[in-house]
């Protein structure tokens, strides 16, 4: 059995999956709540804590010698939301070498520094250097799109094909990308946990398909059998088009502008060294899509229940 782990963001997208997976390969865990009613899965240890409150970390790290970093500042406010990423990483910094921790596995963005990167990938980029200048060891997993259901990037394509037959699109629509299954990610992350020879790497993770944005919405229109004209035209700024997302899908301005500003970077990886540390079958974009359709049917009939 692994010693207890820390996750951090453990009721997001990611870290809900993650913690799941890792009680089912019992390890024991710890999840940093800022709410008592967060809703945490059973098994799990729920310790209160901010990252923007250093002085509300010690309890959650104490003990603590291996803790996922899958926090990010976008789910709130749009503004500033750079500066509170760099502040919680900061503080989990201090903290976690106050407290001994050894090791960090951080899940960022793909996205190279010599490129025009937007804000988004940007403090991404940043917030892998504070926890790499940290005393424990980090190892940081670079993912573009993740497939899955809950997810912004999945859920945007999923309503702009669903409620938009034809749709007027930026140029960011030909941007190549590398997109992969949750699940694929998920595994990843396990892996490294369980493999100390990733301590302290750098990967890149990807799916087996590099695919543009207008190829994903075309494929996930034929998976839903919908009629869809995507016409790019020169004009449209990611910033005219973050608007009129906003008003066609259920993801929140403060997520969504950022990762529409984003998509004028090509992300794809650049090196697959984690498929020959952590060999796994990886799953096309088709069969992520088919799985977050079902997953998304499953949730709703457990609503109605």
């Amino acid at each position: 059995m692994q010693a207890k782990v820390l996750v951090t963001g453990a009721t997001g997208f990611i870290g809900k999956r993650l913690t799941a997976a890792l009680l089912g390969e019992d390890v024991s865990v710890r999840c940093l709540l800022r709410r008592r009613d967060a809703g945490i899965q059973s098994g799990t240890e729920s310790v209160l804590g901010d990252l923007l409150d250093r002085n509300s970390l010690d309890n959650a790290f104490r003990g603590i010698e291996t803790a996922f970093y899958l926090v990010h500042a976008m789910a709130g406010s749009r503004a500033s939301f750079e500066r509170r990423d760099r502040e919680a990483a900061e503080n989990f910094v201090a903290v976690g070498e106050k407290c001994g921790l050894k090791r960090v596995i951080y899940l960022g963005g793909l996205g190279e520094e010599k490129d025009t990167l937007s804000e988004h990938l940007a403090s991404r980029l940043e917030v892998a250097k504070i926890l790499q200048r940290g005393s424990f060891q980090t190892t940081y997993l670079r993912a573009a799109v993740i497939i899955g259901a809950g997810g912004a990037s999945f859920e945007m394509i999923r309503a702009l094909v669903e409620r938009l037959p034809v749709m007027i699109t930026p140029r960011w629509v030909s941007t190549r990308c590398q997109p992969i299954a949750v699940k694929d990610v998920i595994a990843y992350l396990i892996g490294c946990l369980k493999d100390e020879r990733t301590a302290g790497k750098t990967y890149d993770i990807g799916g087996p398909e590099i695919l543009s944005y207008r190829e994903m919405m075309e494929r996930y229109a034929e998976i839903r059998k919908k009629f869809v004209k995507i016409l790019p035209v020169p004009f449209l700024t990611p910033k005219l088009s973050s608007y009129w997302v906003g008003l066609f899908t259920p993801v929140k301005p403060s997520i969504s502008m950022p990762l529409i500003e984003g998509l004028g970077n090509e992300v794809i990886c650049h090196d697959e060294e984690i498929r020959k540390m952590i060999p796994i079958s990886l799953t096309s974009f088709d069969e992520a899509a088919r799985i977050a359709l079902a997953e998304e049917v499953a949730v709703a009939n457990e609503r109605t229940l």
